[in-house]
């Protein structure tokens, strides 16, 4: 699945901040040592969670190797040493084996069905499933049945090498110490037959099991259970013929079992009836070893075979314990992934409507015939522009601003110590309503303080050094102003270098996240920011909330949500454009997104105790702030754990299921991405870049939105980095 389409954190729109100058400290080591640490649950998860299917069709292949003894012989096998030995049971000796348990419904039901007959019978459990639920497989030891090894995955062994197959026997041997604090000889191999189906692939696996001391065990009559052919068919299936002993194989788990118990809560009394005694295997076993030495006081070769449950180690029942929590957690990790994936899918798919109802509203209200925010502003505008170091860009914005088609215009440049020779384009141009401001570098805020200060007007529109306006931009961006209650305009930040890939990502992402959201915020009345590249404000609602600060890296968001706080509506005015360089380069977008997440997240904390106030500020902290915790920073933040998990879906789980569910999230991201350029009357050539945006760009977005949360999270200082302009934003469309 991919993330939503809100961009990472409610960032600022581009622009420059000089804050604080200090190192940053990235935190690298605790990213990677958390992510390690959560890749490594999810690998243990898929190795605990591997799915596999019920004991039913084997293919016999070349028998070549195995003896005929064993191929004819008996269903239990100690292949140890050099003469391998098979044993039958005694004759109306039945033991009834379940393979692939414990489970917690079935297998209960089939020990109170085993109890009420006085039955015994052993059980191959699967070392995941004692893990999950040992208080089975200890009930299972309690009343007097035994245990065997089903390995702990349920795999194909001859489909792994040696080393992982032994790991399958101890891990499940573990589980079973743990669990029941016994440990046991008898193995079966998962998808096994009859003696006659032992081929030269599973021979191989037998004489290895025998040389770790293992008796392996096959069947004699294959109940059929699994394909639930009803109790009587199940009956027949499981009844040996002329009174002979037999080892019935029988499933606990992995899927309905109910005919299952209700077969064998016949068959018992049935066979109890005709003589017929239930045993576990190693009871059987020591009968048929028995019998012999009985009559002329030998022991048969293979009688020396350990065959009863013995007590485990108590180093055992400790690193069993280890193997269960670790179980415990892996399977918790997934299900709450799960859990978060289909709650993150359906926020995305609340927020996806609400932006289509509401951004809709917001476009065809504003483009209606009669719509007109008042009467026509006509005011002079007093433009600020903040400039530190922007030489490659500084000639062509200020002439963009000052050759506008608004009536009267006034633009100030304040140089923020610039050491390339800023102020000096910016003088050299000789525009007679271009003023050109020196001052010592103090960062942004301060420059626009001393813009604001020096101003002649009260309408105020605030500009970065880098951007490039429109003829009509200035007119279309005070227009909202004839309306009393506007307080501050945000314009339509577009990006003026598209050529490369990852401006051309950028540029998506500006249309779809930054403009689309902004009509959203608007409608809510809750905007969280008026962007640095362009934006208009009253000079009454800037100093009346105290001008710009340095408290935050993101000062165009903290105004802003100040601006909303104190009762002003701030809005949207798309028809206003400025065209702006995007970072073109992946070292400095990180640089750019880690500044707007950081910047906005203190922002976020600085205006906080709005959430208790009343009046509009109430009305920004109840709805606002937590439509920017939760689509602008916790959604995001999530978004990287359903991408892992989709891709752990994709290989480990449910491949159909996670593949649908991926391609309709991608299939919502492009349709959002059709309405939002509809919307902002862009030309929808550029969304060939959409699928790479969601495979490289956002994952990119992910990081730089987690290392920010850790920043805050662990109190460190950001400073600002200047990004590096070429100057090659231009005016397109």
């Amino acid at each position: 699945m991919t993330g939503p389409t809100t961009p990472v954190g409610p960032a600022p729109a581009p622009g420059r901040s000089r804050s604080r100058r200090v190192t940053p400290r990235p935190h690298w080591l605790l990213t990677g040592v958390l992510f390690t640490v959560f890749v490594s649950v999810l690998v243990f998860a898929a190795f605990v969670n591997a799915e596999f299917t019920p004991d039913s069709v084997t293919e016999t292949g070349g028998q070549q190797s195995v003896p005929e003894d064993i191929r004819s012989g008996g269903p239990i096998i100690n292949a140890s040493g050099e003469q391998p030995r098979s044993f039958r049971l005694p004759e109306k000796t039945i033991a009834l084996t379940f393979d692939d348990g414990p489970d917690p419904w079935w297998t209960s039901r089939i020990l109170a069905t085993l109890r009420r007959y006085d039955a015994r019978a052993t059980f191959f459990v699967v070392g995941s499933q004692v893990a999950r639920h040992p208080d089975v497989a200890r009930q299972i030891v309690n009343d007097g049945h035994e245990l065997g090894v089903h390995t702990f995955t349920h795999p194909d062994l001859a489909a792994l090498p040696q080393w992982r197959r032994e790991l399958e026997y101890s891990q499940t041997q573990l589980a079973i110490a743990h669990a029941a604090g016994v440990s046991t000889s008898l193995l079966r191999f998962p998808y096994s037959s009859r003696p006659d189906a032992i081929d030269d692939r599973t021979w191989t696996l037998v004489r290895q099991a025998g040389d770790l001391g293992y008796l392996t065990v096959v069947n004699d009559l294959d109940a059929r259970d699994w394909a639930r052919p009803g109790p009587q068919e199940i009956i027949n299936n499981m009844t040996p013929a002329g009174g002979a002993g037999a080892v019935v194989l029988l499933h606990d788990a992995g899927g309905d079992r109910e005919q299952t118990v209700a077969a064998i809560d016949s068959f018992i009394p049935q066979m109890q009836e005709r003589g017929y005694r239930f045993t576990t295997v190693s009871e059987g076993l020591g009968q048929t070893l028995a019998g012999p030495a009985a009559e002329d006081g030998s022991v048969p070769a293979g009688a020396t075979a350990l065959s009863d449950q013995t007590l485990a180690p108590p180093d055992d029942r400790w690193r069993g314990r280890a193997l269960v929590w670790a179980v415990h957690i892996a399977d918790g990790t997934v299900d709450l992934l799960w859990v978060l994936f289909i709650a993150v899918g359906v926020l995305t798919v609340g927020r996806t409507l609400l932006l289509f109802v509401l951004a809709g509203r917001h476009a065809r209200r504003r483009r209606a015939r009669d719509w007109a925010w008042g009467p026509p502003v006509t005011e002079p505008v007093s433009v600020i522009v903040p400039a530190y170091n922007e030489r490659a860009g500084i000639e062509l914005a200020v002439r963009s601003l000052a050759t506008g088609d608004h009536p009267e215009i006034e633009v100030i440049v304040v140089d923020d110590g610039s050491t390339d020779g800023t102020a000096d384009l910016a003088d050299a141009l000789g525009l007679p309503n271009v003023r050109v401001i020196r001052k010592i570098n103090g960062g942004k805020p301060s420059a626009l303080n001393l813009g604001l200060a020096l101003a002649s007007h009260d309408l105020i529109v605030m500009v970065d050094g880098d951007t490039i306006f429109e003829p009509d931009s200035i007119r279309r961006l005070v227009q909202p102003f004839g309306d009393p209650a506007v307080g501050a305009v945000a314009g339509n930040v577009k990006v003026g270098n598209r050529g490369g890939l990852v401006a051309r990502w950028q540029h998506i992402e500006y249309v779809i996240g930054f403009n689309l959201d902004r009509r959203l915020y608007e409608t809510l009345r809750c905007m969280p920011t008026v962007p640095g590249a362009i934006g208009a404000f009253r000079r009454q609602a800037v100093v009346g909330v105290g001008g710009m600060t340095d408290d935050t890296l993101a000062e165009d968001t903290d105004l802003t949500m100040a601006i909303v706080r104190a009762g002003w509506k701030v809005v949207y005015e798309e028809t206003a454009r400025a065209w702006t360089e995007a970072p073109e380069t992946l070292s400095q977008l990180w640089k750019q997104r880690y500044r707007w997440s950081y910047g906005t997240m203190q922002a976020m904390w600085k205006h906080r105790h709005a959430i208790t106030e009343h009046g509009p500020s109430g009305r920004f902290g109840r709805r606002g702030l937590p439509f920017l915790a939760l689509f602008g920073v916790l959604l995001p933040l999530l978004a990287p754990l359903i991408d892992l998990m989709a891709v752990y879906g994709l290989l480990f789980s449910t491949r159909v299921e996670t593949a649908a569910a991926w391609l309709a999230m991608l299939l919502l991201q492009l349709v959002t991405a059709v309405v939002a350029f509809r919307l902002d009357r862009e030309s929808r050539r550029a969304l060939w870049a959409l699928p790479l945006q969601q495979f490289a760009y956002r994952q990119l977005m992910y990081l730089v939105l987690i290392q920010s949360t850790i920043t805050a999270l662990t109190g460190s200082r950001l400073g600002w980095h200047k990004l590096h302009r070429t100057g090659q934003a231009t005016v397109s469309g």
